[in-house]
């Protein structure tokens, strides 16, 4: 399987949350909740704003918390649970939803 073949399996199959933090009380309690919050379809990752800051800069992260989904910034600020809800945090990716995204995703290359 080459390397497109293997990100399509994964976004079909894997919601990407990307949690930006910075050691903040706030920032704890949403990787908290993100994590109760989510599903074997979920995959989250954690950075240090302190120490992935080009990351962060590459989704405009200008505030702590702040969640991506699957590439897109969807929430800065402490958010609600029905906000993680909202943009599908703990929610299995249907095959229309992950061809959406697969559009998107090679769209913004162009």
């Amino acid at each position: 399987m080459n390397e497109s073949e293997k990100f399509l399996v994964d976004i079909m199959t894997k919601r990407q949350i990307e949690i930006f933090t910075a050691d903040c009380p706030l920032c704890d309690q949403t990787v908290q909740m993100v994590q109760e919050l989510t599903c074997p379809n979920c995959e989250v990752s954690v950075y240090n704003l302190r120490q992935e800051q080009e990351k962060a800069q590459h989704y405009g992260v200008n505030a702590v918390p702040a969640i991506a989904i699957n590439g897109k910034l969807v929430v800065t600020g402490k958010p609600s649970r029905e906000q993680l809800q909202a943009a599908g945090v703990g929610q299995p990716l249907s095959f229309n939803m992950g061809a959406a995204l697969i559009k998107r995703r090679y769209s913004d290359k162009e």
